[in-house]
């Protein structure tokens, strides 16, 4: 009888990583591996990277070293995504990694780790494949989640070229998959018992550019799928969204009123530095036409703070900007300067106290805001699916996506579960809203 193989894998950075590390897991799970926890001893540790920031790298290399150190000299280290794509030559010389693969390659690990573990040999392996003009999508797939609703990856790739961001050069340009392919993953993972999935890319706007399709056409399609109760789509460029384009994704009875919307700074002066497609204008322009047609809409979005050249003044724009859009969440970044991108290379950096303090002046903003939103819908009922149980309280997300917290006594509910409730109050913190079961 062969030996039983365990391998153990972690993600750093966004969703698609996510994704794909799910799909390399199952790949290693049909040759037969186990899969194990990153903290206890493994044959193979699995570390897919991310380079969006300097912090980025260093915290992939942690990861790589504490494989190594929990594993010993016999564990399979391998380091695969961005950070090798983006410098292979680098990846190259970390000694504790056995095979570093780039983005086009994630599937082939796990048929390389078996046979690295069969043969015992231990050359470092470095395979990194042109991601550059146009390509097909990769083959990942998956069949499963290890989260309640399931992220699945619809394209990858960015056709954009934002000042401050390095992903273009690691991702390549967009690819997507098919609205057939798409469809087919999605049936698949409700057979398997998933009632949410997130339809998501490194540039999920883009989507079917590079195959004459395009993502409304697309979440129409995913919305026939019979067993499917909910479809989320991830961050998106604000240019994609006009009336047409939300009315017919309104028609969509299982797609959620919630929209992320990345807007990176309030100020037209930054977005211009920033080598972003829009201005303020033409984003509450976005806001309005949502708002306008589709009831209990919420908006989250993104913001860097104290990118180079953002003055006060231009800070303070943004801080009202945010106001204006009444955002349910925004996520909130201080600026990071990472080495091959042009704003790395810009004149007038904010020093570090200056953008933390400016962060956490904007989180009070996003704080204040966030509560009016939450307030607009003290009263309501609404639908929410059970993401995890602790103790004696449940917790999920209504289908505008506000966080609810309710209590579970006797466990008549369990994670998975669909449940109407009446949103009553919230904490001083607002991380979600307290709610009381109407209907399981």
């Amino acid at each position: 009888m062969s030996k039983k193989y365990k391998a153990a894998f972690i993600t750093l950075g966004c969703r698609v990583n996510q994704y794909e590390t799910r799909a390399v897991k199952e790949a290693f799970e049909s040759l037969g591996f186990e899969t194990g926890d990153f903290s206890e001893k493994c044959d193979v540790y699995v570390i897919n990277t991310c380079t969006v920031t300097a912090e980025s790298d260093r915290k992939s290399m942690q990861m790589i070293r504490r494989a190594r150190n929990t594993g010993g000299k016999e564990a399979v280290v391998i380091a695969m995504g961005c950070m090798v794509q983006i410098n292979p030559e680098k990846s190259a010389k970390i000694e504790e990694i056995d095979l570093a693969v780039g983005n086009k390659d994630k599937i082939s690990c796990a048929q390389k780790a078996m046979e690295i573990l069969k043969s015992k040999k231990r050359e470092k392996t470095v395979e990194v494949s042109d991601i550059s003009g146009k390509r097909e999508i990769d083959s990942a797939k998956i069949t499963g989640s290890d989260l309640t609703k399931a992220f699945l990856k619809i394209c990858d790739g960015c056709n954009n070229s934002c000042a401050y961001c390095i992903i273009p050069k690691a991702r390549g340009s967009v690819c997507s998959k098919t609205v057939a392919e798409v469809k087919s993953e999605v049936e698949t993972l409700c057979e398997n018992g998933y009632k949410e999935v997130v339809l998501t890319g490194i540039e999920t706007a883009a989507y079917g550019k590079d195959i004459n399709s395009d993502l409304v056409t697309l979440v129409e399609n995913v919305n026939e799928c019979g067993k499917l109760e909910r479809i989320r789509l991830g961050s998106l460029e604000p240019t994609i969204i006009n009336e047409k384009s939300v009315m017919r994704l309104s028609e969509c009875k299982k797609f959620m009123p919630h929209y992320h919307l990345s807007l990176q700074s309030g100020c037209d002066a930054v977005l211009n530095a920033m080598r972003r497609k829009y201005n303020t204008k033409m984003f509450l322009d976005v806001v309005r036409i949502l708002r306008e047609n589709i009831g209990d809409v919420t908006l989250t979005t993104d913001i860097i703070v104290g990118f180079p050249g953002e003055t006060e003044e231009m800070f303070l724009e943004t801080q009202e900007f945010v106001k204006k859009c009444g955002f349910l969440y925004v996520h909130i970044f201080p600026y990071s300067d990472r080495a091959g991108t042009l704003s790395s290379k810009m004149n007038n950096k904010i020093d570090a106290q200056t953008k933390r303090k400016r962060a956490q002046r904007l989180k009070k903003t996003m704080l204040e805001m966030r509560k009016e939103v939450l307030s607009n819908f003290l009263g309501t009922e609404r639908e929410v699916l059970v993401e995890k149980t602790e103790g004696k309280y449940a917790f999920g997300h209504t289908d505008n996506f506000i966080e609810t917290r309710f209590e579970n006594t006797g466990k008549k509910v369990k994670k998975n579960d669909m449940v109407k409730v009446k949103l009553t109050d919230f904490p001083e913190s607002a991380e979600y809203v307290n709610a009381e079961v109407v209907k399981v």
